[in-house]
């Protein structure tokens, strides 16, 4: 079992940054992909990066692509997520997760572990 919890959330003003971090449990967190959804009220959670288990390969959702780095540091359990040039609409909760299957960053379902998310607000 992989507890994941996130820090790192805030209220931030448009064309700030934010380093949101998730730290894990378990050493066995290295043989997993992780990555961050967000969501907010009544949308359904949507998918943001994501990182294999070497480090060495990254996905970005076009929202958030050239504006966001994922980083991964498996010999500390962390994760963390590099947001830059913020907007109103990366308003949300931001979830860490686990995932042993690529296919969870476009089928959130098959995810195996969700932190318990931290909000993110990005004001005018």
């Amino acid at each position: 079992q992989v507890q994941l919890v996130e820090t790192g959330g805030g209220l931030v003003q448009a064309g700030g940054s934010l380093r949101l971090s998730c730290a894990a449990s378990e050493r066995t967190f290295s043989l997993y992909e992780v990555g961050w959804f967000r969501q907010v009220p009544g949308k359904e959670r949507e998918f943001v990066a994501a990182i294999d288990w070497s480090g060495r390969s990254t996905t970005y959702a076009d929202s958030v692509k050239d504006r966001c780095t994922i980083s991964r540091d498996n010999a500390r359990d962390m994760i963390e997520l590099q947001i830059n040039s913020l907007k109103p609409e990366d308003t949300g909760v931001y979830y860490c997760a686990a995932a042993l299957d690529s296919r969870s960053w476009s089928t959130p379902s098959l995810v195996n572990y969700w932190g318990q998310g931290t909000q993110v607000t990005v004001s005018q």
